[in-house]
């Protein structure tokens, strides 16, 4: 009985451990030095609002893909931060301590001052 929990313990340490080099690490970027420009229109119409995005960037920083998860309820707001961001250089996430291709969400908060 001792040795069967002994063996269990060994199992659930290296279980454990295995877990902790798959962790995954989400792709980020600069926000200041990524921003939109405020369309023209929304800020004839005072809109504001925070769209939440998602992202998928490769191991080398682009964007392959991206898409609303979130409306921030004005469809020029979206497609302008869309846009921005998309354009931006990220760094790369990681898959196993190595750039790999990852989702990270971002949130864009449109404000007028």
């Amino acid at each position: 009985m001792f040795m069967n929990k002994r063996w269990l313990s060994v199992i659930a340490t290296m279980l454990a451990t295995s877990a902790a080099f798959a962790a995954e690490v989400p792709a980020s970027f600069d926000a200041k030095n990524c921003k939109a420009e405020y369309p023209k229109a929304s800020l004839m119409n005072e809109e504001q609002g925070t769209v939440t995005m998602s992202f998928q960037v490769s191991a080398t920083g682009d964007v392959l893909e991206s898409k609303v998860d979130k409306s921030s309820g004005f469809k020029n707001l979206d497609k302008a931060a869309i846009k921005a961001i998309s354009a931006c250089k990220f760094k790369p996430g990681t898959k196993d301590g190595k750039p790999d291709t990852t989702w990270t969400k971002v949130d864009y908060a449109w404000k007028l001052d």
